[in-house]
């Protein structure tokens, strides 16, 4: 594949137009097109077509771009890391994750690999589901951990390392504090919900689903875990919160669990990587030794 054509190929999507591609590479607009013309050819597809006064992407095309953005992240990705090692002689491991593991298991593991480690540098980004695997497949991890039963991208590899304990929690105050309910009657109260993206509210939308019952009543949409469990400490709404999270504000008399009839709640950890990469740094090899001896 010409890669150079590919390369002006992603600029005329990214702005979906040939004329505002062409000048921002600083090159004519019948060149750029002569080259998206000749990929056409070579590949024997169809990537882009008119669409007004402009330009639209294909089906085919759409797809070419998300790959082709993969590659020249990779390609920056190395870039990145050949410079590191030119000038500090250390390796760098990029790391992304959710917020359970961010929070109450990758501390550990971190502070365990930096003791016997001291020379690498790592780097750990915290983001919901649906941001952490872009992470990962757009070369800016190494790898991540996110909790997710389901809708796995078929070009990352799924580890599992152990299911968590979730809990409804309400403040310690609250009505249902201890008590046993129906799913549906606990739907009822405003929930603490985290935002789009995340895994833990979309499970929390299709467990309601599945029972056939309207989905929770959203009081107030917070970004982090900690975040969630202060605001019902506080004394608003009901979540439903990961035990290694909730269980200290517990101990505490700060918030309480809801029991629900007939259903007790375990969620996947995974570790992800990409898929058909078959060669890692020794630090990537080395963090996942550390990983693998902690949950033996």
């Amino acid at each position: 594949m010409n890669l150079h054509a590919l390369r002006l190929f992603t600029k005329v999507a990214e702005h979906n137009s040939v004329s505002k591609a062409a000048q921002t590479l600083m090159i004519s607009q019948p060149a750029v097109t002569i080259q998206i013309r000749n990929l056409e050819k070579e590949l024997g597809l169809t990537l882009i077509e008119s669409k007004g006064r402009g330009i639209a992407l294909t089906p085919n095309g759409t797809f070419l771009y998300k790959q082709a953005q993969r590659l020249f992240d990779l390609e920056i990705d190395i870039e990145y890391k050949i410079e590191q090692l030119k000038y500090t002689g250390n390796e760098e491991l990029q790391i992304a994750s959710t917020h359970v593991p961010s929070h109450f298991l990758l501390p550990k593991w971190l502070a365990h690999f930096k003791q016997i480690y001291p020379a690498t540098n790592l780097h750990l980004k915290t983001a919901n589901s649906q941001q952490v695997i872009e992470e990962l497949l757009h070369y800016k991890a190494d790898l991540a951990f996110i909790v997710k039963e389901d809708g796995h991208h078929p070009d990352i590899n799924y580890q599992f390392l152990m299911n968590l304990d979730y809990w409804f929690i309400v403040p310690y105050s609250h009505p249902l504090a201890g008590q046993t309910v129906s799913l549906a009657e606990l739907m009822e109260q405003p929930f603490v919900t985290r935002e789009d993206g995340s895994s833990t509210k979309e499970y929390l939308n299709a467990l309601c689903k599945v029972h056939k019952i309207p989905p929770p009543k959203v009081g107030l949409q917070l970004d982090g875990i900690n975040e969630s469990i202060h605001a019902i400490a506080a004394g608003f709404g009901t979540m439903l919160a990961p035990s290694i999270a909730a269980s200290s504000f517990i101990q505490q008399q700060q918030v309480a669990r809801v029991f629900i009839k007939e259903i007790d709640i375990q969620r996947p950890i995974y570790l992800c990587t990409r898929k058909n990469e078959q060669h890692h740094s020794p630090s990537f090899h080395n963090f996942l030794h550390i990983i693998n001896e902690s949950i033996l």
